[in-house]
C-alpha cells in the first residue's frame, strides 16, 4: 500500500496496489455497486473508494484479513438480521477474505443507500 505521502487519487490506483486476488474481489464489488447506482460520483474519500450520490452513498476497503463495506450506520441497521454473521460496527460491517462476497445481500444494502440518498438536497461532490 501507499504511504500517507502518496495518497492514492483513483479507485484505479487503491485497487492497483493489492495482490491480484484482492485486485478481482474489489473489481467486483465496484462493478456492482456501479450497476446499482450508476448515476453516483466515484472518488476516494478517507484513502478509501467511495461512491457518492447526494452525500457519501458506500464506501470500501481491502484490510489484511478482510474487506472493509461502509454503508453509513442506516445501511447496516437496515440489514441487521442478514448481517448478524459478519463483525460489523456503526457504519461498516467485515467481510472475511477467505469467503465469496454475499453479493446480493451487498445488492440490496447499495439499492436502500440510494433510495435514501435521493431523497437528500444534492450537494456537490467534495
Amino acid at each position: 500500500m501507499k504511504s500517507e505521502n502518496e495518497a492514492v487519487k483513483t479507485i484505479d490506483e487503491y485497487i492497483a496496489q493489492f495482490p491480484t486476488d484482492i485486485q478481482e474481489t474489489l473489481e467486483n464489488l465496484r462493478k456492482l455497486i456501479k450497476e446499482e447506482a450508476p448515476q453516483a460520483d466515484e472518488k476516494i474519500s478517507y484513502q478509501m473508494p467511495t461512491f457518492y450520490l447526494h452525500g457519501n452513498l458506500v464506501h470500501f476497503a481491502a484490510f489484511k484479513n478482510h474487506i472493509g463495506f461502509y454503508p453509513t450506520p442506516t445501511g447496516i441497521t437496515a440489514f441487521e438480521n442478514e448481517l448478524s454473521k459478519y463483525k460489523s460496527a456503526k457504519g461498516s460491517v467485515q467481510f472475511p477474505l477467505h469467503e465469496p462476497l454475499p453479493l446480493d445481500l451487498i445488492r440490496q444494502i447499495v439499492r436502500y443507500r440510494v433510495k435514501e440518498n435521493l431523497k437528500k438536497p444534492k450537494n456537490k461532490p467534495q
